[in-house]
């Protein structure tokens, strides 16, 4: 069997005196490999698998096959579901989508199954939505529990608080959400000309609060205190100057933004649309009312085909469709080498051009954060680049972390493209705000 890291085996002693576990170290630090060898050495009956789509067979199916040879596994996609499960086998993997399927099961359904182990956690830290809630009926019927995540608490300390529910039935955090958001959160006014609009916010000792209440069954080990021979990773931003017909369009539109704010006449949702017509309109290109397309500066577009160009191995993030079209139309006129991973890229092909990437078959990946930030291993890369900020702190630290992982041999760099006079610094800026607070959670947890 191949070796494990120290850290994997610090990480299997907590498997081993608690039966619920949540393992919250950073993205590339090898969860998987622990979770996998905790079930071949613990495991009392059948283990179930729920991650999201992109990491069943490319992080999954491919680790058990590398450490666990012996086990036997099927994969269930949505097509599949019942012949997968209906085949004898040590472990089943199915996607984030299966849990409603799941919930709907008879109890004797999980009658062989004692282990449930589940990728990415934070899918289902929204304790409303009815994909968390049939998760957490899922969870009643396993015995034993992990939780896996590099990002908990990507927006507020509150997104932890469902996670832990699936996790042990709220014997930590509690069974009611209002309650634990009234003890670690204060309601804020947001506006004083609309006082029905409050915003939670964190409390200052919350963190530290939850982290003391957790530590018995969690687990946190920092990239780069336990992967130390790992080449450096550096973060720069790229600025270009848009075109002067961008600029007059976006600060039309800033300025009527502004005056709809003075004179309060802009709820939540509206001003969240305002906000992502701008982060749209900066990126050179925005949908117009029937959905078409207007490109308003092909720069940014050019600049991103140019460090793909200077760059061996990258992995590009885009956020809309429409960069992702106007990207895919200049590499294919530079004759650039690529492909793409998108939500409608079928289940069989994900793993293949994840094998061929890291054969060095292409030089580019194009990926949707949402699609290919997490825990995809690309390490043939060196850059990720960022063709527009994500607000998304769980989606940025994530997507980062596609390059550097255990099993990098080179140096490898994070490229922020923004573009001046508008508000993209201040998103980036933001969102590593959030993953400020979530690293703060997350130190106070790494002296298990």
């Amino acid at each position: 069997m191949l070796e494990r890291w120290p850290h994997q085996e610090k990480s299997l002693n907590v498997y081993r005196r608690a039966a619920h576990v949540f393992d919250m170290s950073d993205a590339g630090t090898g969860k998987t490999r622990a979770a996998i060898d905790a079930y071949t050495e613990l495991g009392q009956g059948r283990a179930l698998i729920i991650a999201p789509k992109s990491l069943l067979e490319p992080a999954w199916g491919e680790d058990i096959k590398k450490f666990a040879p012996h086990l036997t596994y099927a994969i269930a996609y949505a097509q599949n579901r019942e012949e997968a499960f209906s085949t004898p086998c040590d472990v089943y993997i199915t996607n984030t989508d299966a849990a409603r399927w799941l919930a709907e099961q008879p109890k004797r359904f999980f009658n062989s199954f004692d282990t449930l182990i589940i990728d990415e956690s934070s899918y289902f830290k929204h304790h409303s939505s009815k994909r968390s809630k049939a998760m957490r009926k899922i969870s009643e019927h396993f015995d034993r529990r992990a939780l896996l995540t590099a990002t908990p608490t990507s927006r507020s300390i509150t997104d932890i608080w469902h996670q832990a529910l699936i996790l042990d039935g709220g014997q930590r955090l509690g069974r009611s959400f209002v309650k634990f958001r009234d003890v670690v959160c204060q309601p804020v006014m947001k506006n004083p000309m609309m006082p029905q609009y409050v915003e939670w916010k964190d409390k200052p000792e919350a963190r530290s609060s939850v982290a003391q209440i957790l530590q018995d069954v969690s687990i946190r080990h920092k990239f780069h205190e336990v992967m130390p021979g790992i080449p450096g990773n550096t973060e720069h931003f790229i600025y270009y100057k848009p075109s002067a017909k961008l600029l007059e369009q976006y600060n039309r539109l800033k300025d009527e933004a502004l005056i709809m704010l003075q004179e309060g006449t802009v709820n939540a949702v509206n001003a969240a649309v305002l906000r992502n017509k701008l982060l749209q309109m900066a990126s050179g290109s925005v949908y117009g009312e029937s959905g078409k397309t207007h490109n308003l500066d092909a720069k940014r577009v050019e600049l991103i085909a140019d460090l793909v160009y200077e760059r061996e191995h990258s992995i590009v993030f885009y956020n809309w469709d429409h960069q992702r079209e106007a990207l895919k139309k200049t590499l294919d006129k530079r004759k650039t080498n690529y492909a793409e991973i998108t939500r409608n890229t079928k289940d069989r092909d994900r793993g293949q051009i994840v094998r061929d990437y890291q054969d060095g078959v292409y030089q580019t990946l194009l990926m949707h954060p949402q699609t290919g930030a997490h825990g995809l291993t690309l390490t043939r890369g060196t850059a990720t680049i960022w063709c527009s900020p994500t607000d998304r702190a769980d989606l940025l630290v994530q997507g980062k972390h596609r390059v550097l992982r255990g099993g990098q041999t080179k140096e490898t760099e994070n490229v922020m493209v923004c573009a001046n006079h508008t508000l993209e610094r201040s998103v980036y800026d933001r969102t590593e705000g959030k993953r400020n607070a979530m690293t703060e959670l997350m130190e106070m947890l790494e002296h298990n």
